[in-house]
């Protein structure tokens, strides 16, 4: 072998040493930044899931208070179709006590 191939040879190690040592730092940050990117959405998640369980009683307050309204109102609409009678009743009363006076 010639000095100028060992040369070469020897240079070629240096640099596939250098490659070598470069491409592990590379393996290291994508197993870290996979790890951390693995971390985030388990603490978005979880948080998700701890605002959910905290507002929970008042969802359900919100959503019986939206029942009973509900409820309200389509009793109301009863008592106003069903009451007009009534109603017409009361201004008939209220006429004819106005003609006698």
């Amino acid at each position: 072998m010639t000095p100028e191939e060992k040369a070469l040879l020897e240079r070629a190690v240096a640099l596939s040493e250098e490659n070598n040592v470069l491409l592990k730092k590379m393996l290291r940050s994508a197993k870290i930044s996979t790890f951390l990117r693995v971390c985030y959405w388990v603490l978005i998640i979880g948080f998700s899931f701890g605002a959910f369980y905290l507002i929970q009683p008042y969802i359900n307050t919100l959503q019986s208070t939206v029942q009973q309204l509900q409820g309200n109102t389509q009793s109301n609409s009863s008592v106003a179709t069903g009451g007009s009678t009534d109603l017409q009743s009361q201004v008939q009363t209220l006429n004819s006590l106005l003609k006698k006076i």
